[in-house]
C-alpha cells in the first residue's frame, strides 16, 4: 500500500470529518471523550508543531513510556500519529537516553534522569494541564501544545521511513499500514487496552485503514458495563 497513516487521517477528516473516529471511556470516573477525524488531526497538527518546535526531525526516536503507562488514552493515540507525522520513530521499551525526546505520562520522574528532553502528558480526559507546575526542564504538554497552530503542512513521509520499535517488531511507515489493513474487517469496534501496540492497532490503524471507529474503554469495567458502553455506542466487541 502506498498510504501513510497521515495520509489516511487527512483523507478522513475531509471525507468523514464529523463522524466519530475515536471515543475514549475512562468507567471509573464516568469519563468520556469523543474525537471526529477533524477533532484529532487538529490535536494531531498541533502535536506536530511542538516536535518541530523541540527539533524533532524525520528518522529520530521519540521514547513513549507514555503508550507503556497509557496504551489506550486519547492523547497517546494523538502522540503516535504525530510521531507518524513528522517522520519520527515511535520507541517503546528502549533506552530513553538514546532518544530525541521523551513522552511520558503524570509519572514523568523517572523518565527526567535520561538527559533528553521530557514532555508529560496530565492525561486529563479533555486535555487540561497539570495542577501544579512541573519543574524544568519538564514540559506540560497541554500548556505547550495550546499555543501551536492548528494547521500542519500536509508532507509526505517516505514509505520506508521508521515507524514503530519495541521488543518484538520493528516496522516502516508502509508497515504501519500493512498492519492496520491486517487487523480486521471496518466496523465500529470495542477495544479493550492490552500491550502498546496491539492497542495502537485496534485503536488507531485498524480504523483508518479499515475504515470504521474504535471505542476504547479505558481501565477497570465489569462485563455488564462493558456490554453497555458496546450497546449504547453500537459497537461490536
Amino acid at each position: 500500500m502506498s498510504d501513510t497513516v497521515s495520509a489516511l487521517l487527512r483523507r478522513r477528516a475531509l471525507t468523514a470529518g464529523a463522524e466519530p473516529l475515536l471515543t475514549w471511556y475512562q468507567p471509573s470516573t464516568g469519563a468520556r471523550t469523543e474525537l471526529s477525524a477533524v477533532t484529532l488531526l487538529n490535536w494531531v497538527d498541533k502535536t506536530s508543531h511542538l516536535l518541530d518546535e523541540l527539533d524533532v526531525t524525520p528518522g529520530d526516536v521519540v521514547a513513549l513510556p507514555l503508550a507503556e503507562a497509557a496504551p489506550g488514552h486519547w492523547v497517546t493515540a494523538v502522540w503516535q500519529l504525530a510521531c507518524w507525522q513528522v517522520g519520527a520513530e515511535v520507541g517503546v521499551g528502549g533506552d530513553p537516553g538514546d532518544a530525541a525526546l521523551v513522552v511520558t505520562g503524570p509519572d514523568w520522574q523517572p523518565a527526567a534522569a535520561a538527559g533528553v528532553d521530557v514532555v508529560a502528558c496530565s492525561l486529563h480526559p479533555l486535555g487540561l494541564p497539570f495542577g501544579t507546575p512541573l519543574p524544568t526542564p519538564v514540559l506540560d504538554y497541554s500548556l505547550e501544545v495550546r499555543g501551536q497552530s492548528d494547521v500542519y503542512p500536509a508532507v509526505r513521509q517516505p514509505a520506508d521511513g521508521p515507524a514503530w520499535s519495541d521488543a518484538e517488531r520493528r516496522l516502516s511507515q508502509a508497515g504501519l499500514v500493512d498492519a492496520g489493513a491486517a487487523a480486521g474487517p471496518a466496523g465500529r469496534r470495542l477495544v479493550r487496552p492490552t500491550g502498546p501496540f496491539a492497542t495502537a492497532l485496534a485503536a488507531v490503524l485498524r480504523p483508518l485503514v479499515a475504515g470504521g471507529s474504535s471505542v476504547v474503554v479505558d481501565g477497570p469495567a465489569e462485563p455488564a458495563t462493558l456490554d453497555r458502553l458496546a450497546q449504547e455506542e453500537r459497537a461490536e466487541a
